[in-house]
């Protein structure tokens, strides 16, 4: 089975390693050069060199030299892991066992952009990673794997990111061989279950300290690395937070955004009640207690 790999991020690299390492018949990658867009960003032409597999930079993965470059490769299925661009219907068609994609989220719950972030800014207690063959929809074509991933507490964007590409690497190594030998089984999704998330802005970055204390922490921890960070504003600028902690704070006589304790530990800042300390911060100019933060 001839497979051709697109991707761009961390989850490409991990997969596209482990195809290398079952010794699948990976016949060529595509994948940008540089990306401006994904934090999480992974140079793919390194594995591809390392496993001698032809390599094709690409900006816009729908351009007709891309699919003419794709087809003369003549594979029997494409997996397009960790990509962001649409395919158009030209490359979705372009092999015989059509495209392979990957989602994490319970599809076909949470379909849309940034499931990883969503989950935790959201607080959901459960997510997924899901593999099914693409269709000209969005995240909608037919399941061929999908397992539940548990998300705790305590969870950051790092370990649940983590947490999911170790269980995508199991799927691969379930799912592959169905697909060498055509005994794998494809679910067709159930649409009126599904919803769709839509792009994050950088308005949905910002703490507002009016939110409780929950919803910071999970704001926070949602956008930590591999991510962009939340960020608040001091004296007119942007200060990004990497770690945050739900205190208890009883007063309710202490208006929201005000610096209850500055010291070591981090920031005391109250929040609709409660309040949430500021562990790691990049500020340039530590807040002082009784100083606002907006």
């Amino acid at each position: 089975m001839r497979i051709v790999f697109i991707g761009a991020v961390e989850s490409s690299k991990a997969a596209l390693s482990k195809l290398l390492k079952l010794k699948a018949d990976v016949v060529g990658v595509l994948a940008p050069a540089k990306s401006d867009f994904n934090s999480d960003f992974c140079d793919l032409s390194l594995v591809a060199k390392s496993g001698g597999i032809p390599f094709k930079a690409v900006k816009n993965i729908n351009d007709p030299e891309n699919l003419a470059w794709l087809r003369k490769l003549s594979p029997d299925i494409i997996f397009c892991f960790g990509f962001s661009q649409l395919l158009k219907t030209d490359l979705l068609h372009s092999a015989p066992m059509g495209v392979v994609g990957f989602h994490p989220a319970l599809l076909p719950h949470n379909r849309g952009r940034h499931p990883i972030v969503w989950a935790l800014a959201l607080g959901l207690k459960n997510t997924g990673s899901t593999f099914f063959f693409m269709d000209e929809g969005a995240d909608s074509g037919k399941i061929l794997s999908q397992k539940k991933v548990t998300v705790i507490y305590t969870d950051t964007a790092r370990t649940l990111y983590d947490r999911i590409i170790k269980t995508s690497l199991g799927q691969i190594e379930d799912f592959l061989p169905k697909l060498q030998k055509g005994t794998f089984r494809a679910v067709p999704q159930r649409s009126s279950l599904a919803n769709y998330w839509r792009k994050r802005g950088p308005e949905d970055g910002r703490i507002d300290f009016r939110m409780t204390s929950r919803c910071i922490y999970n704001l926070v921890r949602a956008l930590s690395r591999p991510y962009v960070g939340a960020h608040l504003l001091f004296r007119g600028a942007e200060v990004k937070v990497w770690e945050a902690r739900e205190v208890s704070y009883k007063p309710a006589n202490i208006e929201c955004g005000k610096v209850i304790r500055s010291g070591r530990s981090g920031l005391l800042v109250k929040c609709a009640g409660g309040a949430i300390l500021l562990a790691k911060h990049e500020f340039a100019h530590i807040p002082e207690a009784g100083e606002y933060i907006v």
